[in-house]
């Protein structure tokens, strides 16, 4: 019944002007406390709507009776200082500006949180803005010495893997120690997400390179290097809901949502306390041996659980551009301390429930700033509660490496040229 009250409140608020709303604060779970199939009903109202399905049982996946989580003690880590001290410089001169489309566009931004204390009518675009330009690390790096994979699972439970590695780079808005915030050569560009195939063998330097500009209305270009035809060709980057084999889309990526956000409106429906993993060890690298099977949920060997304080946000294509695109609306639960998603339920075009998605950032330790919810190291798993479908996705190898940060970086992958332009594609293959 919780999750009826729940429902039915969120589509109240969507009926009328939404007005934020604070859910009453809710007892903290004890740590040591043991959630399972037969108790989750008493600990529902901490849960995400998609996690509560898959315990409902409602779907064809569903929570094996022998799935666990073990609830320990909530770890916040602080934000870097240096990104704190660029929120009290710089925050005060951004600005909202309204888009005839009936989203919004960021000016005067610098560094930092651009909406430290987001409220007001508009505070949910605050809060996406926020999530935007959440801190992240000036150079992640996966390498063939600790490559992540990809996993694709059908309803039969068989398995196919793909591993690649990978290069992102954010070019703007810097606050690591020893780097400029803004890259040399960068140009317009903000950020740089490139990735190699490096299994499956007969896709094998296939590689990709997706380019986010400083000006938030342009779109994104997005690069394929297809190495039967020895070519690089460029995509259509309004194109976001293309799949293959993959239950991502592009939309999800970048940790967890590359919409632009000029092309989305956000309404902030509350503010909740949600169970999410973060602190967790290397264990997540080893699938399908450190997932409970077959609904592939994370083996309490990983770590403990713990109680995050959210803002839940309901992001939704703007009405002029809704036409082909594939989500009905998503919501997000931001976590209130970095900004950073921890877990999304993704509705399709007629607003039923369509996909869950775990984002699981795995807090480690950036250089010079100590350990932070945000690293660049992640695991994300999709489940397709309507064609039965899940893909288990990492940037943690099997012996439990994650990925490369900033000065722990091989000296290759920083360069510019060859990882964050279309000319770099295919140079491996060559």
């Amino acid at each position: 019944m919780a999750l009826v009250r729940r429902i039915a409140l969120i589509a109240l608020l969507m009926s009328v002007a939404i007005v934020p709303v604070v859910f009453a604060a809710d007892a903290p779970i004890p740590p040591g406390t043991v959630i399972t199939t037969q108790n989750w009903h008493s600990y529902q109202q901490f849960m995400p709507d998609s996690m509560a399905a898959l315990f409902s049982g409602q779907y064809p996946w569903k929570m094996p009776a022998d799935a666990q989580i073990v609830v320990g003690p909530t770890r916040n880590h602080p934000l870097p200082k240096p990104y704190l001290d660029a929120t009290e410089k710089y925050s005060a001169q951004v600005r909202m500006l309204p888009l005839p489309n009936g989203s919004f566009n960021l000016a005067g931004y610098t560094a930092g949180i651009p909406f430290p204390h987001p409220a007001g009518t508009h505070a949910g675009w605050e809060i996406l803005a926020d999530l935007w330009f959440r801190y992240m690390p000036h150079l992640v790096v996966s390498t063939p010495a600790n490559i992540s994979s990809d996993c694709a699972m059908n309803p039969f439970g068989n398995i196919s893997c793909g591993r690649d590695i990978f290069v992102d780079r954010a070019l703007k808005h810097i606050v690591d120690p020893g780097y400029p915030m803004v890259t040399p050569g960068a140009g317009d560009m903000d950020y740089t997400a490139w990735s190699m195939v490096e299994e499956p063998e007969e896709a094998k330097y296939s590689a990709h390179l997706t380019i986010i500009y400083s000006d938030l209305t342009r779109p994104q270009d997005v690069y394929e290097f297809i190495p039967s035809l020895r070519r690089t060709s460029q995509l259509n980057g309004a194109v976001r809901c293309l799949q293959g084999k993959s239950d991502m889309t592009r939309d999800d990526l970048r940790y967890g949502f590359d919409g632009n956000i000029t092309e989305f409106t956000s309404q902030l429906l509350g503010e909740r306390r949600i169970l999410a993993l973060i602190n967790y060890n290397g264990n997540a690298g080893k699938f399908p041996e450190q997932y409970t099977m077959p609904l592939g949920w994370p083996k309490p060997s990983w770590g403990t659980w713990e109680l995050r304080d959210v803002y839940a946000i309901d992001v939704r294509r703007v009405p002029s551009l809704t036409a082909g695109y594939c989500f009905g609306k998503r919501i997000i639960y931001a976590d209130k301390n970095s900004y950073v998603p921890l877990w999304e339920d993704l509705y399709d075009t007629r607003l039923k429930l369509w996909k869950s998605f775990a984002v699981l950032p795995m807090a480690r330790a950036v250089p010079g700033l100590g350990v932070q919810d945000f690293s660049g190291t992640q695991i994300d798993i999709f489940w397709d509660l309507q064609s039965h479908h899940a893909t288990f996705y990492g940037s943690i190898d099997r012996a439990g490496h994650g990925a490369y940060i900033n000065q722990q970086v091989p000296k290759k992958f920083h360069d510019l040229k060859k990882y964050s332009t279309p000319g770099g594609l295919g140079q491996d293959f060559r």
